[in-house]
């Protein structure tokens, strides 16, 4: 079975999370200014992605968007 996908928008901290499957404890290694990809500790798979102050990238979030979003998750993370 696939894992799903979700986003969850913080509009008071202006974060987005995605999250492979259940969010769960990861650590997180920053690979852009505010983005932060989140790996499991154990296996070392991606299971998640932060991006931070997001309003100042895409303007305000005032209802549901299509963000122009690419995301490469075949790439290791180690």
């Amino acid at each position: 079975m696939d894992k799903v996908t979700q986003l969850f928008y913080d509009r008071e901290a202006d974060v987005l999370y995605l999250s492979i499957g259940e969010p769960r404890r990861a650590i997180s290694r920053e690979i852009g200014d505010d983005v932060l990809l989140r790996i499991d500790a154990e296996t070392e798979t991606v299971i998640g992605l932060t991006i931070m102050n997001l309003s100042t990238r895409f303007g305000e979030l005032d209802s549901p968007q299509s963000l122009p979003i690419t995301i490469d998750l075949h790439e290791s993370a180690s």
